[in-house]
């Protein structure tokens, strides 16, 4: 046996339980592996059967103990004692029985001693990352309390949570806010990433999430299910939208969640520096759902465009004077009502849906340009009937025209042939004289 420890080592196993929080049983398991492989090395072999180590917690003594079987005859020296030598160490042992031997070095050497070192730094190592890991994988998706100790060089904020220190990237912080070391802090574990050491733990000070856990301890109907929160939709720093549903025909959701005189959501407006909240009844109706979520604007009518799983699109017809407040500043209003409600929201004033009417119907109305420099069809159909007619009348004239030809060809042929009979009547009184 060698002593590792000045005195009881009891204490020191309670206060690394207390500051680790690692269990006595874990830390003396590290302790005897720790032991057993610096004993593998010291003796340079990689396997070895039957090879413990036994620590006595109140000396402070640590030693390395080999099991061997009792046997009438030992044919294997390493593994087997003979029956003669084992009751030298117990005079109650029997065949088949193993006793243990120590076979601690008389110098272990301060190799062996820097390999068990070495070994249980990393046992406990392991111990506290899986501890610290399996307490935060529960703690993922809720809010916790931190407090901010400091804001690295890329401006990552980083928050104290316990047992190590979480990271609020740039992007999960509310713009504007200033992070002041030293001052307390919700947050929400966003995810938990596993790491050679110990667990990295990124937070946010932006998620939507925020709300809902600040309205689930600030309304003991919604952490009762009588008052259900349906949706929220968050810029946050500048404004949110919660739609909530009462399951209680009773129970006012919307006043459950303002409380009495407003106190209730004072308080969750406080811890969020002044962000505007909005409290949206929410409805099963789409169209009075999107007039809900449009408020404080007031809304004339809401036409649905398309209502299908891939596209939910409304038209939204607002007064002339609540055209600015219904988009809201740089389009956050209506923003946020689509986030909220899942629709796609295009809204216009009065004014501009009449004209847009107005232009729709002249469109309707309008004459084409190159029908206008066109004739009627009748006239043009009577110029063509009229052609056809005059080509026909034509056409009988040029008949006229070859008969009277044709005739007076006749006659000139009949007054030929008179004239040729009368020519060769002279010619045969001639030959009879």
């Amino acid at each position: 046996m060698i002593k590792i420890g000045a005195g009881n080592l009891n204490e020191v196993f309670e206060e690394l339980e207390r500051e680790k929080g690692i269990s006595r049983e874990v830390i003396v398991s590290s302790l005897c592996d720790a032991m057993v492989a610096a004993y593998k090395k010291h003796l340079r072999v990689k396997e070895l059967e039957n090879v413990e180590a036994i620590l006595d917690e109140q000396n402070g003594e640590i030693g390395i103990f080999k099991g061997k079987t009792v046997v009438d005859k030992v044919e294997d020296p390493d593994n087997q004692i003979s029956l003669e030598d084992a009751k030298e160490i117990d005079e109650d042992v029997e065949l088949g029985d193993e006793v243990k031997l120590e076979v601690t070095p008389d110098q272990f050497g301060r190799i062996a001693a820097q390999a068990a070192n070495q070994v249980l730094t990393q046992r406990i190592r392991e111990a506290e990352r899986n501890l610290v890991l399996n307490e935060f994988l529960d703690k993922k998706g809720t809010l916790i309390t931190g407090i901010i100790q400091r804001v690295d060089d890329r401006r990552n904020v980083i928050v104290n949570i316990g047992k190590i220190d979480a990271i609020m990237p740039r992007k999960e912080q509310i713009p504007g806010e200033y992070y002041k070391p030293g001052n307390r802090i919700r947050v929400f574990v966003l995810n938990v990433k596993e790491t050679t050491r110990l667990p990295q733990v990124i937070v946010s000070h932006a998620h939507p999430e925020i709300v809902r856990e600040l309205f689930e301890l600030e309304v003991p109907e919604i952490e009762d299910g009588i008052v259900e929160i349906k949706s929220i939709s968050r810029e946050a720093g500048y404004r949110t939208k919660i739609a909530v549903w009462s399951n209680d025909p009773e129970v006012d959701s919307v006043g459950a969640c303002i409380g009495p005189r407003g106190s209730r959501i004072q308080t969750i407006v406080g811890e969020l520096k002044n962000e505007k909240i909005d409290i949206v009844r929410y409805s099963e109706d789409p169209v009075e759902y999107i007039v809900n979520a449009l408020s404080p604007a007031r809304v004339v009518s809401v036409d649905i465009m398309a209502d299908d799983e891939e596209a939910h699109e409304a038209l939204v017809v607002v007064p002339d004077d609540q055209l600015s407040l219904a988009i809201g500043r740089e389009g956050q209003n209506v923003r946020l009502a689509h986030k909220l409600t899942g629709w796609k929201i295009d809204i216009k004033s009065v004014s501009q849906m009449e004209k847009a009417e107005e232009i729709q119907a002249q469109e309707q109305n309008k004459v084409p340009e190159d029908m206008e420099d066109q004739e009627p069809q009748e006239t043009v159909d009577d110029e063509i009937q009229a052609d056809k007619a005059g080509d026909i009348l034509n056409s009988d004239e040029l008949h006229e025209e070859i008969e009277e030809e044709m005739n007076q060809q006749a006659v000139d042929e009949d007054d030929l042939v008179s004239e040729e009979e009368n020519i060769a009547d002279e010619t045969n009184v001639n030959s009879e004289e």
